[in-house]
């Protein structure tokens, strides 16, 4: 490992971190509020930054495969900490540590799980902040993910840089990797603005089109009311808010193929966006039926939107919400958030395992079902007419393992609090597939948790954002050795 190259990089990431704090103090200044936390956390982190960054200024040294890894843990680790510094420092809302450290991690990683009562009432330069986190943690998963995880060799692109028919078989989508940033970076804000213009033009006001616009595209689920989408009481917002939560569920590298080639092919011929499509309808149509049969909704069209929305927010993860779906009769919630278990697609802001690994693990258990009956068979697991290699789907349940191993022991965790087993485990589940919502007594916000059961939670949702291999590795003797 190369100490002083991961430090350079640490130097400079909260440099260009700090600079995040400029909107919300103009934000601040145009609706007449104090500024003062954004300012002193824009110094504070700056001279952080500049600090560690001069000792080492001159490293050039490349960085290894080890350091990545290192790199990576650090981006979402120190940003969530260094996110924290203005709501810490901040009267309105009065918040912890604890507190502080866990709304921020939940805006970068995208979870859009809040401790926070009373959104309505608070200043809009904190309601920009978070929503801004969200939009900035997004933009990071995605370049995390489409370009970074396959150079380390984890995560579900990785599969797509192996082993699919799917567009994308190569580390990146071009050849230089700041020119595959670039690139994602206009799509995901086209995407946004596109977003914001449609939200305005339904009838949100300019600040809330374009603050749930951030957290829609990110799949992030912070909104600036308490009563999320419900608050608007619009099924034109509503609409506009499931397709653009559909969209940002999907792979970002078949938008670029998509746009690059003005085709939509692309999304037509790839196994992992048929199985997304699909889910998402199965669920939302079981959801629907489901409400309108024991009345919960009492007109048809009043359950479609209902259930649709529903269905596509959690199933994306998203985390929005135009009704207290944790109340909801029968097996409907639990169903959902099983849902949020699959997630969205790899390379897109969703979380969850991703689609591409349960394609994989369907396929691997009907193989095996079929060897029963054909012991001496030679069955190979294919996505499209390509056969994936053994040690793909090996790392898929290698990936599987570990995070039924992790959500079951997080979950034992939080129960050893005092929790009951229904909040537990529904907040470890919301918080590792980066949902937000849960059941029980965090189906509307974690506010009355206990510190112990927030820092379990926090490292939740870096494990889920990380795709578990990339922050795990770093426990092991074998990554420290030389």
């Amino acid at each position: 490992m190369q100490p002083a190259a991961i430090q350079r990089i640490f130097g400079l990431l909260l440099v260009v971190f700090s600079v995040t704090m400029l909107p919300p103090a103009v934000v601040g200044l145009i609706y007449g509020e104090s500024i003062t936390p954004f300012v002193d956390g824009f110094v504070w982190i700056l001279a952080i930054g500049i600090l560690c960054w001069l000792p080492v200024r001159r490293e050039r040294r490349e960085l290894r495969l080890r350091d990545g890894f290192m790199v990576v843990v650090l981006f979402w680790t120190v940003l969530g900490l260094s996110g924290a510094v203005p709501l810490l420092l901040s009267d309105e809302p009065a918040m912890g540590l604890a507190d502080a450290v866990f709304e921020s991690l939940s805006g970068l990683t995208t979870t859009g799980a809040t401790v926070i009562i009373g959104l309505d009432e608070l200043p809009r330069s904190i309601l920009f902040y978070r929503q801004q986190l969200q939009w900035l943690g997004g933009m990071g998963i995605i370049v995390l993910a489409v370009a970074v995880l396959p150079i380390l060799g984890v995560g579900g692109m990785q599969l797509y840089r192996a082993e699919t028919p799917g567009p994308i078989k190569d580390n990146k989508l071009t050849p230089r990797i700041t020119e595959t940033a670039k690139s994602l970076w206009y799509i995901y804000l086209g995407l946004t603005l596109a977003c914001a213009a449609a939200y305005w033009a339904a009838g949100m006001n300019g600040f809330d089109a374009l603050a749930h616009s951030f957290s829609t595209v990110a799949i992030g689920g912070f909104s600036t009311h308490d009563a999320s989408m419900g608050y608007f009481d619009n099924p034109l917002v509503e609409l506009i808010a499931i397709l653009f939560m559909f969209i940002a569920g999907i792979n970002f590298a078949l938008h670029f193929v998509a746009a690059r080639s003005l085709t939509l092919t692309p999304y037509r011929h790839d196994p992992e966006f048929r199985f997304y499509g699909l889910l998402l309808f199965g669920i939302a149509l079981i959801t629907c039926a489901y409400l309108f049969h024991t009345e919960t909704a009492d007109q048809l069209d009043e359950a479609l939107l209902l259930g649709v929305f529903q269905a596509v927010s959690i199933g994306t993860t998203t985390g929005f919400t135009t009704a207290e779906y944790h109340h909801w009769p029968g097996f409907l919630p639990v169903l959902l958030l099983l849902t949020s278990f699959v997630g969205g697609c790899a390379g897109s802001t969703g979380g969850g395992m991703k689609v591409i690994r349960f394609v994989l693990l369907y396929k691997q258990g009907f193989r095996e079902i079929t060897r029963l009956i054909h012991p001496s068979a030679q069955i190979p697991v294919k996505l499209g007419r390509k056969a994936v290699s053994p040690r793909v789907v090996e790392s898929v349940w290698g990936f599987f393992s570990l995070y039924v191993t992790s959500f079951s022991v997080m979950g034992l965790m939080l129960a050893a609090t005092g929790l009951d087993l229904v909040t537990a485990f529904s907040a470890v589940a919301a918080c590792l597939n980066n949902l937000g919502p849960g059941l029980g007594e965090v189906g509307a916000n974690y506010a009355g948790l206990n510190d112990t059961a927030k820092w379990v939670l926090c490292f939740a949702m870096l494990l889920g954002r990380l795709e578990i291999f990339a922050l795990l590795v770093l426990f092991t003797p074998a990554y420290w050795r030389k």
